[in-house]
């Protein structure tokens, strides 16, 4: 006996097929099947419907809204979000533990931390994506941002990058060569503030990176710039478009050439405001801008003379 005489055959969920059903019950009309039922085309009877479910496999059990797939898997964990967590005070269902409890659920987490991590290796990429996530959080970054940053962190690792080198800086080095690569206005001296480390060492280890992993970071332009300098220092959308304006023109120039964009930026906001009447110091630009003011004033003696 073959075997197509032994198990049901099915059906491609995308391509309308004939079924096994020649006629229709009904009328002998022609029966296909399509991809949620088997219908009769000249009476429009439904036969058979599928009974695979292809939607999600979220479910909603109570009234919180649990799900039954839990969380997705994340590049910002170094298990991926596979691990369990053990909870503290209270149980599934809100209730306060006693205190035998508590301290059995102590000894339970300090026993996992000591069998979290199967090598040293695990361990610095744990502590080295917790400092990425610690930084997009206090940056304000965006999850995207966040995950590439987590990303770009293990494939450091992974060439072995991190030998010699601090972990807090790599993790600082990650997230502004995502930020370079995503055209993201991020300063330098806002990591390094943030991750509370040496400018140099950040600074080493991002060439590090775009040396050895050859970061696709394109040069930073001044029109990236613009939009945050306008919000940090509450101007008007007038001035932001002059602004805009200005540097555009300043791009397609050889003023931005060897020049910090941050700096061409500052001085497009400083002259846009002048023309539009803004009571704004110069200083007040540069500092936002984190440039000199006498970087500022240079750009824009540059910008007046085209």
């Amino acid at each position: 006996m073959a075997t197509r005489d032994i198990y049901e055959t099915g059906f491609d969920e995308d391509v309308q097929t004939e079924s096994s059903g020649n006629q229709c019950p009904e009328c002998d009309g022609h029966v296909t099947t399509k991809v949620k039922e088997t219908v009769c085309e000249d009476c429009g009877l439904v036969i058979e419907e599928q009974r695979l479910d292809h939607g999600p496999e979220w479910r909603a059990h109570d009234a919180d809204e649990r799900e039954r797939t839990g969380a997705p898997l994340t590049a910002a964990r170094h298990d991926r979000g596979l691990s369990t967590e053990i909870g503290r005070g209270t149980d599934a269902h809100g209730n306060e533990l006693s205190g035998q409890k508590r301290r059995r659920l102590a000894r339970m987490r300090r026993e996992q931390t000591r069998g979290r991590w199967r090598s040293k290796a695990e361990r610095n990429l744990a502590h080295g994506l917790g400092e990425v996530r610690r930084l997009t959080s206090a940056l304000e970054l965006s999850d995207t941002l966040r995950d590439q940053a987590c990303q770009l962190f293990r494939s450091a690792q992974n060439e072995d990058l991190l030998r010699g080198r601090s972990i807090e800086a790599m993790g600082a080095a990650s997230i502004y060569g995502t930020g370079r690569c995503n055209q993201h206005p991020l300063l330098l001296e806002d990591v390094v503030d943030a991750a509370r480390v040496e400018s140099t060492r950040v600074t080493n280890a991002y060439r590090t990176l775009n040396r050895e992993l050859e970061l696709p970071a394109p040069p930073m332009r001044p029109t990236s710039f613009v939009p945050r300098l306008i919000s940090e220092l509450g101007l008007d959308h007038d001035i932001r478009r002059r602004a805009n304006e200005l540097a555009e023109h300043a791009e397609g120039t050889a003023l931005t050439n060897g020049c910090q964009p941050s700096g061409v930026a500052a001085a497009c906001v400083y002259l846009a405001a002048q023309e539009q009447g803004a009571l704004i110091t110069q200083s007040t630009v540069a500092s936002a801008a984190e440039v000199s003011v006498v970087t500022l004033r240079s750009r824009r003696d540059e910008l007046q003379a085209i």
